[in-house]
C-alpha cells in the first residue's frame, strides 16, 4: 500500500480538490494525507491572536470571513445537493466551535484546537467529494491513532497499533482519508508534529504500515541539479539519498524537512516528491540506494557570517575549541562550517540575531575577524573520499572564485565554498558547466 500525501496549495480550491481526487482514484488502495487548504492555517493563527489579545469582535469578523469562503467551495466542489448539505452543516458546526472560545480564557491548549480545525475541514471535504464520484472512501480520524510522548516525540509503537486498528475497520475501501500535522499529546490534549507537519505524518504512517512508497505531491517542480532561475541549462534529479536529501534540505532546496523523512529512512521506505501540476513526471525518488560516483546538485545559502578566531596562546591549550563552540551554543547560535589550523579556528553561521554578544565573548580567546555576505555553495552527490577525482572537479571549477572556507570529509555526501555574496552566481554557473555540462 502507498502513502500519498498533499499540502495545502494542491487542495487551496475546488477545482485542485477536483484533481487531487482524480489522481487518487485509480482503483489501488491507498492512505492519503492532507494539509488544510492554503492559507487556511495562518487565517487560524489571526483569529488565535485576536483572542489572545481579548478582541472577540476582531475575531470573529476573521471567523466569519473564513466560513464565507469555504461555503463558497462547498458549492464549487459538489454537484448533489445532498453532499453540499451535509459538507455545510459539518462547516457550520465547526466553525460554531471556533466562535464559542470567543467567550472563554484563551491559552495555548485552546490555539492548538482551533490550528487543528483546517485540516479537519479539508479531510471532510474531499472524503465527501469521493464518496460523491462512487469512490469507496472512509475518513480516518488522525486523533484517533497519531500520537506523541512525553517528549513532544512521535510514539511509533501506539501509532502503529491504534492506526492498524482503524484500517481493520474498513477493509472495503479503497482510500484512507486522513489529516497531516495535527496529533494527540501523551496526555490526550489535541496537538501538532511542528517540524515538518504533514510531511512527518506521511512518513509516520508509511513505516507504521510498512508501505512500499511514500509520496509527497506538492506544486514544486521537484529537484533540480541547480536553481533554474540562476544557472542556464538545469536538470530535474531523478534519484537522491535520504543524506543528499538532507543536505539539500539545510541549503533551502524546496524539498524535505530531514526530520521529516527519518522514519521512512529507518524503515527503508522510498519517498517519492511529485507535482500535482504536472501528475506523469517521474519526480524525485528519495531512498537508502546510493548511485556511485555520481555528482547530484550543487545549492547555495545566503546571508552568511564568517568568523575568524586566531590565538597562537590558546589553541593548542585542552578545552580551547570547547570553550569557543559553548559561546554560540550559550546564545544558541548553530554553526554551520568550521575549519581549524595550529593558530585559529573559522566557523560561518547563519544567524546573526546575538553576533555582538557572540564577538564580545570570543574576544576573551582571541583576535576576533568578521566577514558579512557570505555564501556557502555545496556540492551534494556519492563524495565518498575514495572516489577520486570529484574534489579535484570541484575545485577546477572554483579556480577564479576567491573561497573563504571549504569544508570536506564531515559527510560522504557534500562539499562546501564558503564565498562572497557577490561571487555566487559565477560560482553556481561554473560548477554547473564542469560538473554536469562537461566543459
Amino acid at each position: 500500500m502507498k502513502v500519498l500525501k498533499f499540502g495545502g496549495t494542491s487542495v487551496g480550491s475546488a477545482q485542485r480538490m477536483k484533481e487531487v481526487a482524480k489522481l487518487i482514484a485509480d482503483g489501488e488502495k491507498k492512505i492519503v494525507v492532507l494539509s488544510a487548504m492554503s492559507g487556511t492555517t495562518n487565517t487560524l493563527v489571526e483569529i488565535s491572536d485576536y483572542l489572545y489579545k481579548k478582541n472577540p469582535e476582531g475575531a470573529n469578523e476573521i471567523i466569519n470571513r473564513l466560513e464565507s469562503k469555504y461555503k463558497q467551495h462547498v458549492n464549487e466542489l459538489y454537484s448533489s445537493d445532498e453532499y453540499k448539505q451535509k459538507t455545510l452543516e459539518f462547516i457550520k458546526a465547526q466553525f460554531d466551535y471556533i466562535r464559542s472560545y470567543t467567550k472563554d480564557i484563551f491559552t495555548l491548549f485552546e490555539e492548538k484546537v482551533i490550528l487543528a480545525q483546517g485540516e479537519l475541514i479539508s479531510t471532510n471535504m474531499m472524503t465527501n467529494y469521493l464518496l460523491e464520484q462512487g469512490v469507496k472512501a472512509v475518513l480516518l480520524p488522525a486523533l484517533e491513532f497519531m500520537r506523541t510522548d512525553k517528549n513532544a516525540e512521535p510514539d511509533p509503537v501506539y501509532i502503529k497499533e491504534k492506526l492498524t486498528t482503524q484500517l481493520d475497520m474498513y477493509p472495503d475501501a479503497e482510500i484512507y482519508i486522513t489529516q497531516g500535522f495535527i496529533c494527540r499529546n501523551a496526555y490526550g490534549e489535541i496537538d501538532n508534529l511542528q517540524r515538518g507537519g504533514s510531511d512527518y505524518t506521511a512518513s509516520l504512517i508509511g513505516a507504521a504500515v510498512n508501505a512500499s512508497e511514500i509520496q509527497i505531491w506538492t506544486d514544486i517542480d521537484g529537484m533540480h541539479d541547480n536553481d533554474p532561475r540562476i544557472v542556464d541549462k538545469t536538470s530535474p534529479v531523478r534519484h537522491l539519498h535520504f543524506e543528499e536529501a538532507a543536505e539539500l534540505a539545510y541549503f533551502g532546496a524546496k524539498i524535505l524537512h530531514p526530520t521529516c523523512v527519518q522514519p521512512a529512512k529507518y524503515a527503508n521506505i522510498p519517498v517519492r516528491l511529485l507535482n500535482t501540476m504536472e501528475p506523469t513526471a517521474p519526480g524525485t525518488l528519495i531512498s537508502n540506494d546510493t548511485e556511485k560516483g555520481k555528482i547530484k546538485a550543487v545549492a547555495a545559502k545566503d546571508n552568511i557570517t564568517a568568523i575568524k578566531i586566531k590565538s597562537s596562546r590558546m589553541l593548542l591549550a585542552h578545552g580551547f575549541l570547547r570553550k569557543v563552540f559553548e559561546i554560540f551554543e550559550s546564545y544558541q547560535t548553530s554553526i554551520d562550517m568550521i575549519c581549524t589550523s595550529e593558530v585559529g579556528v573559522s566557523v560561518s553561521i547563519d544567524n546573526t540575531k546575538h553576533l555582538n554578544e557572540i564577538l564580545n565573548d570570543l574576544k576573551k580567546y582571541g583576535t576576533v575577524t568578521v566577514d558579512k555576505d557570505m555564501c556557502i555553495v555545496c556540492v551534494v552527490g556519492d563524495l565518498e573520499w575514495e572516489n577520486v577525482g570529484f574534489e579535484a572537479k570541484a575545485l577546477d571549477a572554483m579556480r577564479e572564485i576567491p573561497v573563504r572556507m571549504i569544508s570536506f570529509g564531515g559527510s560522504n555526501y557534500n562539499i562546501s565554498f564558503l564565498i562572497r555574496e557577490a561571487d555566487k552566481k559565477r560560482a553556481l554557473q561554473s560548477l554547473s558547466d564542469h560538473l554536469f555540462n562537461g566543459k
